[in-house]
């Protein structure tokens, strides 16, 4: 996210690449950008920036050339009256999470470049504002926001003052880490800076913030120093408020970072400059507000409950919350289905009792091995194992049973009959022959 260093560099790569270039007509918006429309048209005016923490002023000028025609009939602004003299505009912009300005020939309009200023020359080149994510802003005619605290890169004596007089605000009661992204104290303090400024005080992030500042209200210097050896003092032992003003003039000094008109994509002078934020063997931990707070050493007291800090690992190392080769990992849903140790589910072990005590007499000398029999086992066994299909196993089971239980019941009726046959038969009487 472009932070107060970044908007100091976008506004000077204005003003360097609009110095003497003429622009006109009107303002563009792409339509689908949710800002609002930039009512200014001019036949011929200039562009200036002007930058104060997190925000950048443009300033839309109107000129008049001597060959150019009257004031009132080559310029006009929605809503005022044509014959009225033109009035410069101010649009003020605050990037979001990717903003930036580019100057670009016509032809190589970006695909995300939401507002739009073309020059006079031909062909013609256009300054753009470009935001792929969309979350930058700008206000019409807009002023720096009331709530935003003085500058710490322009207003460094007016910045200090207003956070040593307001340490009995609330937002002093949270975690320094917290504070420093508060604008209305810090304005242009952002997530890298702060993670540098702690690091190199050895500061805990999440230390009280009024706690930290307050020891600078009574930070005092030996009278009897030179001018000389204060600024020798300060530079070689610095405070935190110092290096939130220092840190990002040293940003700005270097460059870079898609702001320069001669090697806008430079990077490498940044990365060399970081050592803590996104470093390779820092530790992290999420603030209150969600954000990753990048230090060395311990969090402080007023770290997240229950949430330990994440190490940062050169690339090529393991990971150190990977899991290790000695931890076992839970069964698979495909494992566990043919797993003979799988729980039964209640209502089911008496008849799994049946059935062992009926494969064991099946399986019995007496009885002989069947095939049939055998077949039905291991159907019987996985459909034992696997939930879904215990159920179709119990129905089949059970119909067996009855099929078996009929079966007997028709042969014990059979035998029963063949003695009734048997009885009820022709009898034959025998009459002795004494009787005759």
């Amino acid at each position: 996210m472009p932070e107060g260093p970044e908007l100091h560099l976008a506004s000077r790569y204005v003003n360097t690449v609009c110095a003497g270039l003429l622009f006109s007509g009107k303002v563009e918006k792409s339509a689908v950008s949710k800002n609002p429309e930039v009512p200014f048209e001019s036949n011929t005016y200039v562009i200036s920036a002007t930058p104060r923490g997190k925000e950048v002023k443009l300033t839309l000028m109107p000129v008049k050339e001597a060959e150019s025609l009257p004031l009132a009939e080559e310029s006009s602004t929605a809503g005022q009256d044509p014959d009225s003299p033109p009035q410069p505009m101010d649009v003020v912009f605050r990037f979001g999470m990717s903003g930036s300005f580019k100057l670009v020939p016509e032809a190589e309009l970006p695909k995300h470049a939401h507002l739009r200023f073309y020059t006079r020359e031909s062909p013609r080149r256009i300054l753009c504002f470009v935001d792929f994510r969309r979350f930058g802003r700008w206000e019409v005619q807009g002023t720096w926001q009331p709530d935003r605290g003085p500058c710490v890169m322009l207003e460094y004596e007016k910045f200090r003052e207003n956070v040593l007089k307001n340490l009995s605000d609330k937002a002093f009661d949270k975690p320094i880490c917290e504070a420093l992204l508060n604008q209305k104290f810090f304005n242009g303090i952002g997530n890298y800076l702060r993670a540098e400024i702690l690091y190199r005080l050895r500061i805990p992030p999440f230390e009280k913030a009024r706690t930290v500042l307050e020891a600078l209200q009574h930070r005092e210097q030996d009278p009897a120093l030179t001018l000389s050896k204060k600024v020798k003092l300060k530079r070689e032992n610095p405070d935190l408020l110092e290096l939130c003003h220092s840190l990002p003039m040293e940003v700005f000094h270097l460059g870079g970072k898609g702001y320069d008109p001669e090697s806008s994509d430079d990077f490498t002078a940044f990365q060399q400059w970081l050592r803590c934020y996104y470093v390779p063997g820092m530790k992290s931990l999420r603030d209150g507000n969600g954000r990753t707070i990048w230090f060395q050493g311990e969090p402080g007291p007023m770290a997240p409950k229950g949430k330990k800090s994440r190490k940062k690992h050169s690339r090529g190392k393991a990971d150190s919350d990977a899991p290790s080769s000695k931890e076992t990992k839970p069964p698979s849903k495909r494992s566990s289905k043919g797993s003979s140790s799988h729980e039964e589910p209640q209502g089911t072990k008496k008849h799994g009792r049946k059935k062992e005590l009926i494969q064991r007499a099946e399986n019995s000398p007496a009885n002989g091995p069947k095939k049939r029999h055998a077949r039905a086992r291991r159907k019987g066994s996985a459909c034992q194992d696997s939930p879904e299909t215990k159920a179709p196993a119990e129905g089949k089971t059970r119909s067996r049973r009855r099929a078996a239980a009929y079966k007997s019941t028709e042969v014990a009726a059979g035998g029963s009959r063949k003695r009734q046959a048997r009885t009820d038969g022709p009898v034959t009487t025998v009459i002795p022959l004494s009787s005759l």
